[in-house]
């Protein structure tokens, strides 16, 4: 653990004694924050999270603005998709929008196998970058529950 790491996050988790209750940022990189609002105008989320030195700063900067005590990696649920030959566009006001949608037993077996080191390097730079060089809080990473990708998948 790095020299000042907070880790009251961590020891609520594990039901230890802690000063205060932990915090942490919901909205990944809250579009409250001018420096988020200004970076999305410019990159899409997936354009974002396949930039690790780009991902790792919109992680941070909750972290950064309001001292909370861990960081959500900043993705999203379908970012694993194209991986298994989904294509996803993420559209504003709109949400996902899948291009080949799941409706039948042969569109099921198109799906490939994901291979995350191979397909999705770039999270796990992004999580290098994060735990190594950036944070000083717990790092959060999250996924979406089967169903509830592939609700996305089908519609």
């Amino acid at each position: 653990m790095k020299k000042d790491f907070n880790d009251t996050f961590l020891r609520a988790a594990r039901g230890e004694s802690v000063t205060h209750t932990p915090v942490w940022y919901m909205r990944q990189a809250g579009r409250s924050q001018p420096e988020y609002r200004k970076i999305k105008e410019k990159y899409s989320l997936f354009e974002i999270t396949h930039q690790p030195e780009l991902c790792a700063y919109v992680t941070a900067l909750p972290v950064n603005q309001y001292n909370v005590d861990a960081a959500i990696l900043y993705k999203d649920i379908m970012s694993p998709l194209p991986a298994i030959g989904v294509d996803v566009e993420i559209q504003s006001g709109v949400g996902p929008v899948i291009s080949n949608p799941i409706r039948s037993l042969a569109d099921v077996k198109k799906l490939t196998d994901i291979h995350p080191e191979e397909q999705l390097p770039y999270i796990f730079d992004t999580i290098k970058l994060l735990t190594t060089e950036m944070l000083s809080v717990p790092l959060i990473g999250f996924a979406g529950a089967p169903f509830t990708v592939a609700s996305y998948m089908i519609e």
